[in-house]
């Protein structure tokens, strides 16, 4: 049986769930390069900073909407089969301001927050809120069932699985694509090179992807638990200012965010927006600050910062040969790399199969 190399450039959710999707081919011999690996907190390395959890916003027709769709179903088995890769379930509550409609995150949350969303019937306990459980502020409510992902435990458990499927890992810094195939064991214009380089795809020679660009967003992790997942559709502190709450699995703390800052490249927390934003999530969910209702009630783990890797038009994943080598581009997740990953991971097997044409081992 002949093997044909296969190098992926990047290590964060999406580039190590595609590690693992290719690893079962037995025709595949897999190589993950990449300048940060999970236990990396680097701000070029958005995953680790992730919420991170299943709140679906692909709009109708698009691809992320389509890998959302594929991805679930994988969260849910794995949420259920295999407690050691830290994702537990979460009951969920999204809720709308009308006024919320027109503004920057209104517009991202615009799918989320529908009563009649897509996601209806694909996660379990949907249903939409009476007026007696909704915020004062807010018109519409929606709750379901989802999952949390504690990204500490959930990223060494894909690398580990690789690892144990054969999958090989390298540090490295590649400056152009093209020297992705040096860093396997047999470099020949055979390789294939599968492009997962986030918000590096706006700065990698041979890609240099003007569509890409940083969406910064800032969270507080606390060690107090809400007992609910939630989020707003919008906030009075600013457009760009969100509210959401996640309790991370096998206690990985609680994240409280946000903001989506467009092509921001700051890589501090600016100390005023951390107090909006826990002034906010307490006063969305009381249960973090039940005694008191204050923020001072809160016990702060850390603050961080993460650039998600936005992409005007959505996420690229397609083929394309470049120097003679083809490349399978998988990026621009934008904050929704683990919602999405197995879909994209799944997509980008197809394309790696239909390279190898009649050779794939299926």
């Amino acid at each position: 049986m002949a093997t044909t190399d296969v190098v992926i450039v990047g290590a964060g959710v999406v580039g190590l769930t595609t590690a693992l999707v290719l690893s079962k081919h037995k025709d595949l011999r897999i190589t993950v390069v990449a300048k940060h690996m999970p236990g990396d907190y680097d701000i070029e390395y958005a995953s680790p900073w992730a919420g991170a959890n299943y709140f679906p916003v692909g709009k109708a027709g698009s691809n992320l909407q389509r890998f959302e769709r594929e991805t679930w179903p994988e969260l849910d088995r794995i949420c259920r089969e295999l407690p050691e890769a830290g994702i537990h379930y979460q009951t969920t509550a999204i809720y709308g301001r009308k006024k919320d409609a027109t503004s920057a995150t209104g517009l991202w949350f615009a799918e989320l927050v529908k009563e009649d969303a897509w996601f209806r019937d694909l996660v379990p306990n949907f249903r939409i809120l009476p007026r007696s459980e909704l915020p004062p502020s807010c018109e519409t409510g929606t709750s379901f069932t989802s999952v949390c992902i504690n990204t500490a435990i959930y990223l060494p458990y894909l690398l580990g699985q690789s690892v144990k499927a054969g999958v090989t890992f390298k540090r490295g810094i590649l400056s152009h694509i093209s020297e992705a195939p040096s860093y396997s064991p047999s470099p020949s214009p055979n390789t294939i090179i599968i492009n997962c380089t986030g918000l590096l795809a706006s700065k990698l020679g041979g890609v240099m992807d003007p569509a890409v660009y940083p969406g910064r967003g800032q969270i507080v992790l606390v060690r107090n638990e809400p007992g609910v997942m939630a989020t707003v559709s919008g906030t009075d502190d600013g457009e760009d200012e969100a509210t959401y709450i996640m309790q991370r699995a096998v206690g990985g703390g609680t994240i409280l965010g946000g903001c989506l800052q467009a092509h921001s490249w700051e890589s501090q927390p600016d100390p005023n927006l951390a107090q909006r934003i826990m002034q906010r999530s307490v006063d969305l969910c009381p249960a973090l600050a039940p005694k008191t209702g204050k923020v001072t009630e809160l016990s702060v783990i850390r603050h961080g910062v993460g650039l998600r890797p936005m992409r005007t038009g959505g996420p690229r994943v397609e083929k394309e040969k470049i120097g003679g080598q083809w490349v399978v581009h998988q990026y621009g997740h934008a904050g929704y790399g683990y919602q999405a990953s197995w879909g994209s991971a799944w997509e980008a097997e197809r394309l790696v199969l239909g390279i190898l044409g009649p050779r794939a081992n299926l």
